[in-house]
């Protein structure tokens, strides 16, 4: 088993932290591939809550090396400010490895997010304003500022001032604010290069190393597929590609080399932002989801938006990502229910769609059809077999396995670390 890829397969959001930290004390790298601190893995250990955003969740596990890919868009003073707050909590990250491929988030990307988005007024897509689509359109643009640039002067300079040569007339003329100095950009990027420097490295070639000596490496991808810019929401999703092919094109490493693709999900949907979620609740069972779920985004702390379990975009997952297995989490917070609603198909406009709707107009259109599975009221965090859940649980859980289009691997039961029971080994997931 070499190499295993992680993806969220709802909108976010799903526990993908506490999937990859359980795994990672498996296995010897973990990758970020995509995205940048525009979303954050909370992981429970004991008595402590580590709330990542940049960084890997297997830089909390002692032999692990965490790698930023070169597909992250970095800001540079968040990953500073997330290392320093794990080195006062004891926690040491001097392993990471940082892709000198992977894009910088420049401070006049974080100036154009936030202004863009309050210009779009009504039409706005909920981003966070962190710079990560000015970042990424940068890349695209052949605009970007790579972490290797910041070790030749000269090259970060140029770059810089053909950046600002059109961006501070959109700042001027059309945004009515001031000017961006090449000089104020140059120097707060390159106060990061001498703490930068033993980090940054070849880690496609790395990668690649560990993988043909016989390593396991997970690939662990930020956001999740219905955010995927290409695969998602269009235009509700992020500016990177969250699938399962965003961790070749995002690491450098071959799809050959891909082992197993595991798909976090939950036991019930959110998303935070704009665009359409056909099983949201605005209703008391919303509350009560988000309320014992504690769904509050880890990095900017709004209010999740909370719904029934949505097997229609499950197996759209599935299919997207080439799934092995799902892992099921917070399965503990339908606890006390006394019926379990799952869309299995959705109503658009008096015609059954029981596979995800293309056109944009009809999604938003879609109105959930669901099937009703019995509660349960009994205490599940201890369970630690699939056979120590209450019958109806189990049942629940066989029943999100038959409409989902791929096996119930693992299955959460509470947040801390341990709270997960496992029915087939993640590890070695293709072909068992």
């Amino acid at each position: 088993m070499p190499g295993v890829v992680i993806v969220g397969a709802q909108w976010g959001d799903e526990g993908k932290g506490k999937a990859t930290d359980v795994l990672g004390s498996r296995v010897d790298y973990v990758v970020k591939f995509n995205g940048g601190n525009n979303a954050g893995h909370t992981v429970v250990i004991g008595d402590q809550k580590f709330a990542l955003h940049l960084l890997p969740s297997g830089i909390l596990t002692p032999g692990v090396i965490p790698v930023i890919g070169n597909g992250v868009v970095v800001d540079i003073s968040v990953l500073m400010g997330e290392l320093d707050e794990l080195i006062a909590r004891g926690v040491d990250p001097s392993k990471l490895l940082i892709s000198n491929a992977a894009h910088v988030i420049a401070p006049y990307a974080r100036t154009l997010d936030q202004v863009t988005e309050r210009f779009l007024g009504s039409r706005k897509i909920g981003t966070t304003g962190r710079g990560i689509g000015p970042a990424y359109a940068d890349k695209i643009n052949r605009l970007g500022i790579r972490m290797g640039d910041l070790f030749d002067e000269a090259v970060l300079r140029d770059k810089i001032e053909g950046a600002l040569a059109m961006k501070n007339h959109l700042l001027v003329k059309v945004y009515n604010r001031r000017a961006i100095t090449v000089d104020e950009v140059a120097d707060e990027l390159l106060s990061y290069r001498e703490r930068l420097a033993p980090m940054v490295a070849d880690t496609s070639l790395l990668l690649n190393q560990a993988l043909d000596a016989g390593k396991n490496v997970l690939f662990e991808g930020g956001q999740a597929t219905m955010l995927d810019v290409d695969h998602g929401t269009y235009p509700f999703v992020t500016s990177s590609n969250a699938t399962a092919g965003g961790a070749c094109t995002g690491s450098g490493v071959g799809p050959t080399k891909i082992d197993a693709v595991i798909g976090i999900v939950k036991a019930y949907t959110t998303r935070v932002g704009e665009g359409p979620f056909p099983t949201e609740l605005l209703d008391k069972f919303g509350e009560r989801l988000r309320d014992i779920g504690h769904e509050f985004g880890t990095t900017t702390g709004r209010p999740r938006r909370c719904g029934w379990y949505d097997a229609v975009v499950a197996r759209y997952a599935s299919r997207i990502n080439g799934l092995t297995d799902f892992v099921l989490t917070k399965l503990d917070v339908l606890t006390g229910l006394d019926e379990i609603p799952v869309c299995v198909a959705y109503d658009v406009n008096g015609v059954r769609f029981d596979e995800l709707p293309q056109d944009q107009a009809d999604f938003a259109a879609a109105v959930p059809i669901y099937e009703t599975f019995p509660g349960w009221t009994e205490d599940i965090s201890k369970a630690r077999s699939f056979e120590e859940l209450p019958q109806t649980a189990q049942d629940y859980v066989i029943a999100l396995e038959e409409i989902s289009g791929c096996r119930m691997s693992a299955i959460g039961v509470g947040p801390a670390r341990d709270e997960i029971l496992v029915r087939h080994d993640l590890l070695h997931a293709r072909g068992v």
